[in-house]
């Protein structure tokens, strides 16, 4: 379904967070991203759904390339690490429903069918909170029912479950892990990723280290390699 070929990035101050990246990705396969701080999990995201022009490689979707950020944008639902950055409305319903009045649907409509994606999330609570006076974790949640709404082809998902008490993550992962969608799933929480995604890619320094199922690739007979890239076993694995 998606194929990345030859993938750089390098920033304005020339940090070279990507270094030929490839990779291909079936459809409704969930692949967590892990790594270090600045080990290219985020850039490889915000490139895969149009957030960055393409500096350098392919993106591929469905055997077609897809060459603009624009077209990215339309299959892809972003979210970013920090939620601020994805919430712009005066109140829950409205931010949330806010792709799909934007795109011409009813304001009726729309405002059901965010009521439904909350509903899912178990937040319809807060529909008529003001976002900004959430909590980080709620925010959070309130950026994840934003893209879902729109119905993306594939879910780009940047620490989603970050500052979430453990009930919230718990109904994230039960969400996530029931989706028919095509997920990439960034995350330091490795026990997060072995609840929902069933292949593990590790980065280090901007270049795939290791792809493999899971939990294999997670597991305890891997604590080396997780070690070598900066990593640790999952909390479940511990004791």
């Amino acid at each position: 379904m998606i194929e990345i070929a030859n993938l750089k990035y390098t920033y304005p101050d020339g940090n070279e967070a990507l270094k030929n990246i490839s990779l291909k990705i079936s459809r409704g396969e969930k692949v967590g991203l892990a790594g270090a701080n600045g080990s290219g999990k985020s850039t490889l995201l915000l490139n895969l759904a149009g957030a960055f022009e393409i500096q350098c490689g392919k993106i591929f979707f469905q055997g077609s390339e897809i060459a603009n950020p624009e077209s990215l944008r339309k299959i892809t639902g972003l979210t970013f690490q920090d939620a601020d950055d994805q919430i712009l409305m005066p109140s829950v319903i409205e931010d949330v429903a806010f792709n799909l009045v934007a795109s011409g649907i009813s304001v009726k409509e729309s405002h059901a069918r965010a009521e439904k994606i909350l509903s899912d999330l178990g937040i319809l609570h807060l529909k008529n909170r003001p976002p900004q006076k959430l909590s980080g974790g709620e925010k959070r949640m309130i950026s994840l029912a934003g893209i879902l709404i729109s119905e993306p082809e594939i879910l780009a998902l940047d620490e989603p479950t970050a500052a979430l008490d453990p009930s919230a993550r718990r109904r994230v992962i039960n969400f996530l892990r029931n989706s028919d969608k095509t997920i990439l799933l960034a995350s330091h929480d490795l026990d997060m990723l072995l609840d929902v995604c069933t292949r593990g890619i590790i980065l280090n320094h901007g270049m795939i280290s290791a792809d493999g199922n899971l939990p294999e690739l997670f597991s305890p007979s891997n604590k080396n390699l997780l070690e070598q890239n900066n990593l640790e076993l999952p909390l479940r694995y511990s004791c």
